[in-house]
């Protein structure tokens, strides 16, 4: 058994860390912790639905921590995770981190779009980008794991296989995302739902999206080029899920068929990567509660364009479920232990 902690257990990305790891037959949770100067509450009082595991979320105790487990996910906000890192390093416990944190490796991006002073350089250079699929190799050695975010997820699994075959021209790249409200988390989840719903709305819009800077930085190590892209993500009337669209340029000739194909040869050893068929496209409710990322193809043949549709759920693929196979990656265990039934 491998003893795994959350530091951070109030929000969305918490609760699905817990149903996840409740589940794991590899996986003890050793502790669950929120602030250092929180109150000790019994789970059930938090979460009802989880009296049965009979834990405590305690505030913050790093020595404690320490000694009790071999991983600890870190669902904190952004910067949260600077004082702690290094201490659970030194301890020799394993860290996958959620927030962006350790994601961009230009701590002067990171610094712009966040508008936070990154305090834990030491630590960028071996921090490792987990997208699963892409970066298995570096994952399974890695001591922190900058586990992506949710937009970034949808499109980099989208486009890697067509830059990998050189398929299409990255130079002029759009893409149309749509997010259930969860992903802003539980306090904008809850006036959306009080005041808003069901609506649906842009936001972000004209390149001002944090997750811009991670997707042109990982889109421009696929093609080994400077990648700049057109983003406008969409709130949509639903708690998850979350539908990425992608127009690309094509460079060749190429039937539907053909790339299908050749997205089904990229993927075929991995068991979260659903490639639909011909004439099928993606949808929300094929993946929702799940770790799975759908994938479809369409050519607009009037265009010359490649639109590539990428469904994931935005907490499972893009958060907890993604946090939770890179686990397991880490340990050697299978990719799906502990997923294929969340």
């Amino acid at each position: 058994m491998f003893k795994a902690s959350i530091i951070g257990i109030s929000g969305y990305t918490g609760e699905e860390l817990l149903k996840i790891l409740s589940k794991h037959k590899y996986i003890e949770i050793a502790g669950l912790y929120g602030r250092a100067d929180s109150a000790v509450r019994d789970l059930k009082d938090f979460y009802p639905s989880y009296a049965g595991l009979n834990l405590k979320i305690k505030p913050l105790d790093l020595a404690e921590i320490s000694k009790l487990s071999d991983i600890v996910f870190l669902a904190l906000p952004h910067s949260a995770s600077f004082p702690i890192v290094g201490r659970l390093l030194d301890a020799g416990v394993k860290i996958i981190d959620l927030s962006a944190d350790f994601r961009i490796k230009n701590a002067d991006v990171y610094e712009k779009w966040y508008g936070i002073k990154h305090s834990a350089l030491q630590y960028l250079p071996e921090a490792v980008y987990g997208l699963s699929e892409l970066n298995f190799e570096k994952i399974k050695t890695a001591r922190l794991i900058a586990n992506p975010g949710c937009y970034p997820t949808s499109i980099l699994l989208a486009c890697a296989p067509a830059s990998k075959n050189f398929l299409v021209d990255f130079s002029d790249i759009a893409i149309d995302a749509q997010s259930g409200i969860s992903g802003a988390g539980r306090k904008a989840a809850k006036d959306y739902f009080e005041n808003e719903h069901p609506n649906a709305r842009a936001y972000k819009a004209g390149g001002t999206h944090r997750h811009i800077p991670e997707i042109e930085q990982e889109l421009s190590a696929m093609t080994g080029k400077k990648e700049t892209i057109s983003f406008t993500p969409h709130i949509i009337p639903m708690e998850r899920g979350m539908l990425s669209t992608i127009y690309l340029n094509l460079k060749k000739k190429i039937s539907e068929a053909q790339v299908v194909e050749m997205y089904k040869e990229f993927y075929k050893s991995q068991p979260f990567i659903k490639i639909l068929e011909v004439g099928k496209l993606s949808n929300v409710k094929s993946v929702i509660n799940t770790n799975f990322c759908e994938i479809s193809i369409k050519i607009d043949e009037r265009t010359n364009k490649l639109l590539v549709f990428s469904a994931i759920d935005n907490l499972g693929k893009g958060a907890a479920g993604q946090a939770a196979q890179n686990m397991n990656i880490v340990f050697g265990l299978k990719q799906d232990e502990g997923l294929l039934t969340q």
